[in-house]
């Protein structure tokens, strides 16, 4: 029997988690972010029902801009304890499917299957979920990078299949930025090559690219244009790999005490968080969004995994000294990243 890898991805899944919640939301326009107040300065949409975007409505848009591109929608805020519970609930219902279950977040996960009917099993999935109150659409394809991708094919609620068979004729016109894994710098680098569809990637000599982008990337985004990518599906527990808070002020800050204070208590807050996870930092990052909205990321190993207070607030207070703050600062932000448990090794008796 073939092997199949299928992407499970929950749709507009902190909305539908809060429609779950309150029944009589249901094909309704639902906003979430921030404290719920759509005048609230600074506060940005985290997720926006299937309704609510039909309006122009998107994750990241500020909730003001939301509540006058869809002034009828229904403001609520997150809630991360519920989308956690519910999160828990989904992936424990796929893994009682039979299948490993990768989890790559809240709302999404990878399975790995060896059926003759993954439309059967896809369908199954959506079964399962929509019983759970929740909604989901299903990619389907030999590894993850073309599951992923063809799941956007699929919604909302859907399922789409993507292989060698059909694989050019969806995606070959497409902008080389289709790809799951190509981002906007690589994808102007490529313009710059006059590489601009996945069609033009594929059948771009292995050297070019190499040169341009090293033998790593080059070879990877070359692969990701022809259809390949990871065919492997772990069942391992999903471990978080960073722990990060941000905050946006309601005025700029100017004041460089007032933004080592902020710092401090970001660094402290999610140290906090970390030591009650039982995980340990190596390297912390502080994040800078100017009032110009230009936003930077600089990044410090720690001389030794540590969860000392001292050593992780010093380390964020001397990554802000990297950068010049010579202009109003909207948002601040501290990422811990975290030493990954070691993985258990059972020898047989």
């Amino acid at each position: 029997m073939p092997r199949w890898i299928l992407h499970v991805d929950l749709d507009q899944f902190l909305a539908s988690v809060e429609m779950r919640r309150h029944p009589e939301l249901a094909g309704l326009p639902v906003i979430v972010g921030g404290s719920g107040d759509p005048t609230e300065p600074r506060k940005v949409v985290t997720c926006a029902s299937y309704r609510a975007r039909e309006f122009g409505v998107h994750a990241g848009m500020p909730l003001r801009a939301a509540a006058r591109r869809c002034p009828d929608a229904t403001f609520l805020p997150s809630d991360t304890a519920a989308y956690d519970e519910a999160s828990e609930q989904v992936m424990g219902l796929l893994r009682d499917l039979g299948n490993p279950v990768e989890v790559w977040g809240w709302d999404e996960a990878y399975l790995g299957a060896d059926v003759d009917d993954p439309f059967g099993l896809a369908e199954r999935i959506r079964e399962v979920i929509a019983g759970a109150g929740l909604s989901c659409s299903v990619g389907i394809s030999d590894n993850k990078q073309r599951a992923k991708v063809a799941t956007g094919f699929g919604k909302p609620a859907g399922v789409f299949m993507l292989t060698d068979a059909n694989w050019m004729a969806v995606m070959g016109d497409r902008p080389v930025d289709a790809l799951w894994g190509v981002g906007p710098k690589t994808a102007k680098k490529l313009a710059i090559m006059d590489i601009t569809t996945v069609a033009d990637l594929a059948a771009t000599d292995a050297a070019v690219l190499t040169v341009a982008f090293g033998p790593t990337t080059g070879l990877w985004i070359l692969l990701l244009a022809k259809g390949g990518g990871d065919d492997t599906v772990s069942a391992r527990p999903w471990v978080p790999r960073s722990r990060s808070h941000v905050i946006t002020f309601p005025q700029d800050l100017t004041d460089r005490a007032e933004m080592d204070a902020a710092v401090t208590r970001l660094a402290e807050q999610t140290l906090a968080e970390v030591v009650d996870a039982g995980r340990t930092v190596t390297r912390v990052a502080v994040i800078v969004r100017t009032k110009t909205f230009f936003t930077r990321t600089k990044i410090r190993k720690l001389p030794a995994p540590s969860t000392d207070a001292g050593v992780v607030t010093a380390t964020a207070l001397a990554v802000l000294d990297q950068f010049d703050l010579d202009r109003p600062i909207r948002l601040l932000g501290v990422r811990l990243e975290l030493a990954m448990p070691e993985p258990v090794v059972t020898a047989n008796p």
